[in-house]
């Protein structure tokens, strides 16, 4: 049972009263009190796990979602009605906000919603795809597969991200050491060189000088460093959530050394294979093309979706409307157009995804093979540059004394 705060206006007395309620979800809650002889105003859930770890522990994950959506397909697959699978899958949630969120579903299915309805007021939970595939799962009577159709394509992009993120993880740590060494360095040896240096009343070299001061700088004023980095750090943020800042970013993912390839490969699979799963459920072209366009997240690949929309809205075939787009890889309307001739885009659509999965895992291995050394090439030239800008002008005062 979730605790609820409520305003409510009571019938009889006509006065408004505020108090809390326990109910499985509001519509529960709502019905509650109206059957008290409240009208309510204001339905407010009382969060218990308001704490930062309470919020992290209880974040629905993406494979929190995939199991919700195979179970659902499963039971509903072996006859069981919409509700009473919605019930069944609820038993075997173990995630508390993903239990809220299916009581709120079950509370909108058994009050007359679809459930493509339900699922559209969770949208931080069910993005449009979702939403999209089980309506027409529900229009076409099919919605067992839509569900599962579904849940394959969020796997499989779940999958691909899983192994994009394992080939930047090696870069991201290799950088933090190099941070990291940077700063234990400045911070307590340079400090204790340069008390040596002060004494020798000799000219340093440019780079030697450039650490000490960096190093009275970061000692003394440490604090202004934290505060200019936080501060960045944040406008940084904001600005990338900007429609010009999201280009910037977008258009770098696209065209940055080593990695746009596989940035490419992984858009045109989400593209494809996204296509592939709406058309073979039964969602028109244009209306596939538009959630596509979401799916891949890339503004810029999204804005080249979108202008073949219109051409297909136009009249034109969609392998003649994606052909010129510059960051649509040249297989996909090459696939498209063999699909439109044999009146299975869909499937081609799917092969294409496919090639551009096995692709992707293909250049994410070589990626982290050629990536290795270089990072090792570069570490070695940082700390050896630190080093030297440490030691060279105490052989050098020992070259003097000689």
């Amino acid at each position: 049972m979730r605790k609820f705060n409520y305003q409510a206006r009571d019938k009889s007395s006509n006065e408004i009263v505020s108090s809390m309620v326990q109910a499985d979800g509001e519509t529960a809650a709502a019905k509650l009190l109206i059957e008290q002889g409240l009208m309510p105003l204001s339905i407010t859930e009382i969060d218990e796990n308001g704490s930062i770890i309470g919020k992290i522990a209880n974040r629905i994950t993406d494979k929190d979602k995939i199991v919700f959506l195979r179970q659902l397909a499963t039971l509903i697959g072996a006859g069981l009605p919409l509700a009473q699978g919605l019930h069944t899958v609820l038993e075997q949630t173990q995630n508390k906000k993903m239990q809220r969120v299916i009581e709120e579903i079950i509370g909108e299915v058994e009050g007359g919603h679809t459930l493509s309805d339900a699922f559209a007021k969770h949208p931080e939970v069910f993005d449009k795809i979702v939403i999209a595939l089980v309506s027409a799962g529900e229009v076409s009577g099919t919605l067992d597969e839509a569900l599962k159709r579904v849940a394959t394509q969020k796997e499989k992009d779940a999958a691909m991200m899983s192994k994009i993120r394992g080939a930047m993880i090696y870069p991201l740590i290799v950088l933090v050491v190099m941070v990291g060494v940077m700063i234990f360095m400045l911070v307590t040896v340079v400090p204790q060189v340069a008390k040596l240096y002060n004494d020798m009343d000799q000219s340093l070299p440019l780079l030697t000088q450039i650490m000490i001061t960096s190093s009275n700088f970061l000692t003394h004023f440490w604090w202004i460093v934290i505060i200019v980095v936080g501060i960045v750090w944040y406008f940084s943020r904001q600005y990338f959530k900007t429609e010009q800042g999201m280009k910037i970013k977008d258009s770098f993912k696209l065209n940055v050394p080593m990695f746009s390839g596989m940035f490419r490969k992984l858009y045109m699979a989400r593209f494809t294979r996204t296509g592939q799963t709406l058309l073979a459920t039964g969602v028109a072209m244009l209306d596939m093309l538009r959630i596509s366009s979401e799916s891949v997240d890339n503004s810029i690949v999204s804005a080249a979706i979108d202008r073949s929309a219109e051409k297909v809205k136009g009249g034109k075939a969609l392998s003649v409307a994606l052909k010129p787009e510059e960051y649509i890889l040249p297989m996909v309307p090459q696939m498209i157009k063999i699909g439109e001739q044999s009146g299975k885009i869909d499937e081609m659509m799917g092969k294409t995804a496919q090639v551009y999965e096995d692709e992707l895992d293909d250049e994410i291995k070589t990626i982290s093979t050629a990536i290795e050394p270089i990072l090792m090439v570069v570490l070695a030239v940082f700390a050896g540059g630190m080093v030297g800008a440490i030691i060279f002008p105490i052989y050098s005062l020992v070259g003097n004394i000689h």
